[in-house]
């Protein structure tokens, strides 16, 4: 732990293998074949997120240095590195992710069905529906906001507020 000095460890299960992992800034994780572990600088110990039967990872864990962000082919998990804890929302039936952006403080990952926004700072996803119409959005993040561009509108998610800014097109 570059803040504290300090250093933390986890065991590995009998027969779990290590399948990736990272660090960057104030973040750190390692994914297993069964489950998925995340850790901050300052924390007191890791964060796990175990995988359900058949459940695996859709796409490479994504690293900034306060969040983290890892798709599963049922889940959207985010790590906030602000509080230290993984939270999680659930895919939809026929809802997948389509594109997912992250910089430093702040990652999103838009679904078929809805844009996910995560904050250091504010903790926890935060949702926006998208129309039927808004297919195919652009999407990019820097620094700590993200920007969504939608044949309709443009979406801003600021990791400061934790909220979402609409203007319409």
């Amino acid at each position: 732990d570059g803040q504290t000095g300090g250093e933390r460890e986890q065991a590995l299960e009998l027969g779990e293998r290590v399948l990736a992992q990272g660090v960057d800034g104030r973040v750190a994780f390692a994914v297993t074949d069964r489950r998925i572990l995340a850790i901050a600088a300052g924390s007191g110990a890791f964060q796990v997120a175990s995988f359900a039967r058949g459940e695996a990872l859709a796409t490479p864990a994504e690293l900034g240095d306060r969040v983290l962000l890892f798709v599963t082919n049922r889940r959207v998990i985010g790590f906030d590195g602000g509080s230290g804890n993984l939270v999680e929302t659930r895919l939809g039936p026929r809802e997948t992710v389509q594109q997912t952006a992250l910089a430093n403080s702040v990652a999103v990952a838009v679904t078929t069905r809805r844009a996910l926004g995560l904050s250091p700072f504010r903790g926890g996803f935060f949702e926006v529906r998208l129309g039927l119409d808004e297919a195919e959005p652009t999407l990019s993040a820097s620094g700590d906001v993200a920007t969504l561009v939608t044949g309709a509108r443009i979406l801003i998610f600021r990791a400061a507020t934790g909220a979402w800014e609409e203007r319409r097109i």
